[in-house]
């Protein structure tokens, strides 16, 4: 393994997940339920499944699979019998037992010996209702809680398998910025230079596009703008915001370009929202809250007038999926360890005129401090 995540970072395979990986995953997740007073956790089909035991149904259907993890039991997969062979080729399966049904059976009855009478349990946020019904009339006396609530921080601590994976999908999404800054804007429509990013991040190994946001001109002070029709015209700020799948793992990444050359007001804003993504940044420090990197980025953005005009948190949590746990938000007081990933993305949004964001994936090493997983320059580019 490399020293530093950003070692990684090459299109090198990266090595896979074993059983044992996952095994050691599932032994976690039941003892942090555990720690969270639950009686343990029930996982369906969707980015908790594919984290905890390598297994994605090829289609994901009404009949019932349910990962169940408790504390001092085996945790057991309930899979349709129809897709248990699929279900046995998981990675992750030697650490587990199937425990199949038919369809005619009752998936309940089944699921039903393997949970506390009496329980409380995390349920996956992705569940279906009918499931969460079914399980709450065969076993009555049970209750349940979003998992993402009673355990925000599931996936949220990297191992350096998973930390050089967010490398390389960063890196990767640096060289299609790089490529990007090419590229012609001026008289092209913003799906013309969405669909540019996304055929890049393919080209450098994403298996999958999440997002590509174009945000030309007034656009830009939309931060989730979808790309549209829009001409880019010659003056204008575009806000790119493009990020996905490599490797299993994340990317996310946002620069801010002018066609052409910038206005004295443009620079000054664009150069507010770049001293306070620094201040996100060198606030990543042992010891620290969530919210911290928030109040830190949100200071020099304040303090400089534009205050009103930063409307979103500023970052999110990244890894198997792009967006999810911890949450550099204000009231989030959940300390910031080792092994987070998360984005530092500040803003400005001058609503009819334009926007402004700056965005790296960041982490906290061991040594306690903070890297970034995208190195491409936060001044702003000027293109053509």
């Amino acid at each position: 393994m490399p020293s530093t995540p950003a070692a990684a970072a090459g299109d090198d395979a990266p090595a896979p997940f074993t059983a044992d990986d996952y095994r050691a995953r599932m032994d976690r997740a039941a003892a942090s339920a555990a720690d969270a007073g639950l009686a343990g956790i029930l996982v369906a089909p969707g980015p908790d499944l594919v984290y905890l035991t390598g297994y994605q149904p090829t289609a994901i259907t009404e009949r019932l699979t349910l990962l169940v993890l408790a504390p001092g039991q085996d945790p057991v997969l309930v899979v349709p019998t129809l897709e248990a062979p699929d279900a046995e080729k998981a990675v992750g399966a030697p650490a587990l037992t199937l425990r199949d049904w038919t369809d005619g059976k009752d998936p309940y009855a089944v699921t039903a010996p393997l949970l506390d009478a009496d329980g409380r349990f995390g349920i996956s946020d992705n569940a279906w209702a009918m499931h969460l019904l079914g399980l709450q009339q065969a076993v009555p006396s049970t209750s349940y809680a979003s998992l993402t609530e009673a355990l925000p921080m599931l996936r949220a601590v990297k191992d350096a398998h998973e930390l050089s994976r967010i490398a390389a999908a960063g890196a990767a999404a640096d060289r299609a910025y790089g490529e990007i800054l090419k590229v012609r804007f001026e008289g092209r429509r913003e799906t013309e230079v969405a669909a540019d990013l996304a055929r890049l991040l393919l080209e450098f190994g994403h298996s999958q596009v999440d997002f590509t946001v174009v945000g030309s001109g007034p656009n830009g002070a939309n931060p989730h703008h979808e790309a549209g029709e829009r001409v880019i015209e010659r003056g204008d700020m575009v806000v790119l915001d493009f990020g996905g799948l490599k490797h299993g793992y994340g990317s996310d990444t946002t620069r801010t370009v002018h066609v052409g050359p910038p206005t004295d007001e443009e620079r000054r804003v664009h150069d507010v929202v770049r001293e306070a993504q620094q201040a996100g940044f060198e606030a990543v420090k042992p010891g620290i809250a969530c919210q911290d990197v928030d109040r830190a980025a949100r200071k020099v953005i304040t303090d400089a007038g534009y205050g009103e005009y930063f409307i979103h948190r500023t970052g999110h949590g990244i890894g198997v999926t792009t967006h999810e746990p911890p949450y550099m938000i204000e009231g989030e007081e959940k300390p910031v360890v080792p092994g987070m990933c998360f984005s530092v993305e500040p803003g400005v949004y001058l609503p009819g005129r334009f926007g402004v964001r700056i965005e790296d994936i960041v982490t906290m090493t061991e040594d306690g401090t903070g890297h970034r997983f995208n190195g491409t320059p936060h001044e702003m580019a000027v293109v053509e």
